[in-house]
């Protein structure tokens, strides 16, 4: 039986990825892990987070489990999920928060024009006394940060972990921040959100995604599924 282990350290929807991957691959055996050695023993392992990126780099390290994540993305199967695949690039914009190095990048912020959170509430109070809160109606809709909701995944290249997923899916994401390889080989999905950004990553035995495969109906629970088949 295969044994897959959720690093749990502490930040994360770890019993919600439990779920799904029970009702995906009920033939598995799904551990919620605290210790490094479960890490090391199991077959094959997902790494969730959320929360503020300097919490979760906080508390992995504190939790004593970094280097048995650091370890399994050399030699097993692992799954990213949400912040865990932003903490697998080098450093984060959310408080120059310096982050696990396995992949070259940068996890940004939503930024520029076409975000609501850039304008001030005391600007937009201020066209309104004066009388020129309708100029503000003739911008472009500006879009709310965090990015929250479905949204379209257009699959960049062909991976296992796509298998029976059709391009285009929707998918559930939650987030302010975004990885920006430095490397756009390891781009495999993107979605668009004001910006075109980069979604899932993968690269040998690494396949990690900023969306909820948990949160993301049927065919997130195939992501999972296809997971605990890959074979890398």
């Amino acid at each position: 039986m295969t044994t897959i282990a959720i690093v749990d350290y502490g930040m994360g929807n770890f019993h919600s990825v439990a779920r799904a991957l029970t009702f995906a691959a009920p033939d598995a055996d799904i551990r919620i892990c605290h210790q490094p050695q479960d890490i090391d023993a199991a077959d094959r392992v997902v790494f969730p987070g959320q929360g503020a990126m300097a919490d979760c780099m906080r508390t992995l390290n504190e939790s004593g489990l970094r280097e048995a994540v650091v370890r399994a993305a050399r030699n097993k199967p692992l799954l990213g999920v949400c912040v865990g695949e932003q903490m697998l690039f080098d450093s984060s914009e959310e408080g120059g928060t310096s982050c696990l190095g396995l992949f070259p990048g940068v996890v940004r912020r939503f930024s520029g024009p076409r975000f609501a959170d850039l304008i001030a509430a005391d600007d937009e109070a201020c066209l309104a006394d004066t009388g020129a809160a309708g100029l503000a109606d003739t911008r472009p809709e500006r879009l709310k940060v965090p990015h929250m909701g479905w949204n379209k995944v257009r699959q960049t290249r062909s991976h296992p972990i796509w298998d029976g997923i059709p391009d285009d899916t929707h998918f559930y994401f939650v987030h302010s921040y975004y990885a920006d390889p430095d490397d756009s080989g390891l781009t495999v999905g993107e979605t668009d959100y004001g910006v075109a950004f980069t979604c899932a990553v993968a690269a040998a035995n690494i396949f990690a995604v900023q969306f909820h495969p948990e949160k993301s109906a049927e065919h997130g629970l195939r992501l999972y599924r296809n997971f605990v088949d890959w074979q890398p």
